[in-house]
């Protein structure tokens, strides 16, 4: 029998042949930290005894959910792991270099790793073709010191998607839409195979949105194989050389296969306080919107950034809506400098963060008023997400944020971009 994705790139790194269900110990090709997290697992490490790190070259620490700090305390746990990095030889990547998810799909993953961060959306770098998973702060903490981590081999899904997406339809909706199918502990330590002629015409930047919420419906990871669209994106970043090769076998064994028709899809909104509380956006025309929120590791690639600027140009915000934007990295905010996309942004009202985690972790940069209603094209809505536990967040498209924004009401993208 044949192996799926997971089971082949776990097998790989533990030089055996392993199936789902069984535990192993593998060697960690990638293991990060970022600084909500991070401090946490530093101590940790440094509570074990001698602090080492068994590949620095390999270990990356970021910090991007406060950054620039607000704050003193998060100030000093920035100390800390500036201090962590130089004295263990670990790599840092520092305030305004941008979101952790995106700088590891630029620089670091590579078809065929195994990756974990102390972060849930470290699946984001499955659209590689790499095993991303996110872990706890002591199991990264042990994992930075070993090289290596244990874990069980998660069954697979293999979800297909065939037809083209219509107009104003994009890969948010797509997952917005699987996700409110599932459940949001539909695929529990399940590994998402998403695969499909819709897949395989999509770009990374695509394929990067939909791993990165495949843990919205409690999977372990969320896997797209590498292909042709993958050495392209490598060989754009520089790093040709990192591409190989690798997709599941024909005869795998998964424990669930779902079909989508891409065709039939609409923009979705993902409602309060659960994201898979998800509606077509005919169910949320008309909500009033106070901020709207554009970027972080799920949307805040350069192709969102054109889809915004398309739908604001000659367009401004509504009187009655803040639009903040904040490019995912660096590079992504220095390429849409160059297209003119920041001068559009600027020109219809938006306020344009530096790179980072911005809003989304509700700990600066736009943190809500009671009862204000803020849609995203973020990951989550939990109740207090983006830091007022009396405010609402409602999750959708860069198309339908931009479009809503010069709106002031929650609106169907459809209208100008059909």
């Amino acid at each position: 029998m044949g192996m799926t994705l997971a089971e082949k790139i776990i097998s790989r790194h533990c030089g055996r042949q392993v199936r789902a269900g069984q535990f192993v110990v593998a060697d960690v090709d990638l293991c990060f930290l970022q600084d909500g997290t991070g401090p946490l697992a530093v101590r940790e490490l440094e509570q074990m005894g001698p602090t080492r790190v068994a590949h620095p070259e390999r270990t990356v620490l970021f910090i991007d959910h406060a950054a620039p700090s607000p704050r003193r305390e998060l100030s000093n746990d920035h100390v800390t792991l500036r201090q962590f990095a130089q004295k263990t030889g670990a790599l840092l990547s520092d305030v305004g270099q941008g979101v952790c998810h995106q700088i590891v799909s630029e620089s670091y993953a590579r078809p065929g790793d195994i990756i974990i961060g102390a972060d849930s959306h470290t699946c984001t770098a499955g659209a590689l073709g790499a095993f991303a998973t996110g872990m706890g702060s002591t199991d990264v903490a042990v994992a930075m010191a070993l090289g290596k981590v244990w874990f069980k081999v998660p069954e697979s899904f293999k979800i297909t998607v065939s037809g083209a997406l219509p107009p104003g339809v994009y890969a948010k909706d797509l997952i917005l839409s699987l996700i409110g199918r599932l459940g949001a502990d539909g695929a529990t330590y399940k590994a998402l195979e998403m695969n499909g002629e819709t897949v395989e015409r999509m770009s990374i930047g695509e394929r990067l949105t939909l791993a990165n919420m495949a843990v919205e419906t409690g999977a372990k990871a969320g896997l797209v194989a590498a292909d042709e669209v993958t050495r392209q994106y490598l060989k754009q970043q520089g790093r040709a050389d990192d591409f190989s090769p690798i997709a599941a076998d024909p005869d795998a064994h998964y424990e669930r296969i779902m079909e989508i028709d891409a065709s039939e899809l609409v923009p979705q909104i993902c409602f309060p306080h659960q994201v898979d509380n998800t509606k077509p956006v005919s169910e949320a025309v008309g909500i009033r919107v106070d901020q709207v929120f554009i970027g972080t590791c799920t949307n805040g690639r350069l192709e969102d950034l054109r889809v915004v600027a398309r739908v604001l140009k000659g367009r401004t915000c509504h009187p009655g809506t803040r639009l903040i934007v904040c490019p995912a990295s660096r590079r992504v905010y220095l390429d849409a400098v160059r297209e003119g996309l920041l001068e559009v942004f600027l020109a219809a009202g938006a306020s344009v963060l530096p790179p980072g985690c911005g809003p989304c972790v509700g700990v600066h940069q736009g943190v809500l008023a009671d009862g204000e209603v803020c849609l995203s094209t973020a990951n989550r809505n939990f109740k207090g997400r983006m830091g007022n536990p009396e405010a609402f967040i409602y999750l959708c498209s860069p198309a339908t944020a931009a479009y809503s924004a010069t709106r002031g009401e929650i609106s169907d993208p459809r209208e100008v971009l059909g």
